[in-house]
């Protein structure tokens, strides 16, 4: 009966021990949507404004491959200065997991940031965009859709172009960019 016991907690043990203790990024944006340092948005597709705009049959390929963003931004405060740290620093350990693969880095004009992607070359599930601003805090956007292309992604920008999306629907996060 001892022996039993002994290998059901072993057994027991290498099954918890296998388990990632990593926290998925889908995890964290549900843990951290409640949180009051975080802006918490999901955009549809359609808010985008691209149904009706003139797009070539590329931009309407890309378009389509959209399901839609996920935006989780955290809004630095001279209160929250520690939180922000321990965050972004949960956010980066999270996204140097193996199954995200980088695609760029580069300064802007509002901060750092870095494009990862999940998935393969040619058929990319996800794409995360994490921007960084010392002053105003950090965004992370997840860009969810089904076999997209990285030749996509320059085309949707071709295509935001010419719809007529003005940032209408995300209240607070365009203050966010602006840093008010």
């Amino acid at each position: 009966m001892k022996k039993i016991i002994r290998i059901c907690l072993l057994l027991m043990l290498v099954i918890v021990s296998s388990c990632s203790s990593t926290q998925s990024l889908q995890e964290y944006y549900v843990d951290n949507s409640e949180n009051p340092n975080f802006l918490s948005f999901d955009i549809p597709t359609s808010l985008l404004n691209l149904e009706e705009a003139e797009l070539t049959s590329e931009q309407r390929s890309a378009f389509e491959s959209l399901k839609k963003l996920n935006i989780l931004a955290f809004k630095k405060t001279l209160d929250n200065v520690a939180a922000y740290k321990t965050e972004k620093a949960n956010v980066k350990a999270i996204l140097a997991n193996d199954d995200y693969t980088e695609l760029m880095k580069m300064n802007t004009e509002f901060g750092k940031a870095a494009i990862r992607y999940k998935g393969e070359e040619d058929a990319i599930d996800e794409v995360i965009i994490f921007g960084d601003n010392k002053e105003t805090g950090f965004a992370l956007v997840r860009v969810l859709g089904k076999e997209m292309n990285p030749a996509h992604f320059v085309q949707l920008l071709q295509a935001l172009q010419k719809s007529d999306f003005n940032g209408e629907g995300l209240g607070d996060l365009g203050n966010f960019f602006k840093g008010k």
